[in-house]
C-alpha cells in the first residue's frame, strides 16, 4: 500500500530490528520521515517498548502506533506513550494516506 502511494518503505520483523534500521537511517543522513509500529509483536519487542527506545535515540521521532486492539491504553493515550498518531486495523488506504501525510507534514 505504502509503495503504491509513492513512499519508500523499509520493513522490520520486530522492534529490535526497527530500532537498528532507524539508527542506521538516521546515522546515514537519510532519516525516516515516519515509522508505523505495531503495538503487539508475538514473541518479540512490541510497540510500547520500541517507541521508548526510539525516543531515546531521537526525541523528534514521528511514529504511528497500529493495532486492532483499539481499547488498549497505548492506543487510547498514544501521545502519553510517545507516539504521534494512531491507526486501527484493518486499514483503509485513504485513512493510512491521510495519517501519513498529517504526521509527516503536520496537516491534512
Amino acid at each position: 500500500i505504502l509503495k503504491s502511494m509513492g513512499y519508500e518503505v523499509e520493513f522490520a520483523k520486530d522492534g529490535i530490528e526497527a530500532i537498528k534500521l532507524y539508527e542506521m537511517a538516521k546515522n546515514s543522513g537519510k532519516p525516516f520521515d515516519v515509522v508505523i509500529i505495531d503495538l503487539t509483536v508475538p514473541g518479540s519487542m512490541g510497540g510500547k517498548e520500541t517507541i521508548q527506545k526510539l525516543n531515546e535515540i531521537d526525541p523528534e521521532v514521528k511514529a504511528i502506533v497500529s493495532s486492532g486492539y483499539v481499547n488498549d491504553p497505548v492506543m487510547m493515550e498514544f501521545k502519553k506513550y510517545g507516539f504521534t498518531d494512531i491507526i486501527a486495523k484493518p486499514y483503509k488506504i485513504e485513512e493510512i494516506g491521510k495519517k501519513l501525510y498529517k504526521t509527516i507534514h503536520g496537516t491534512v
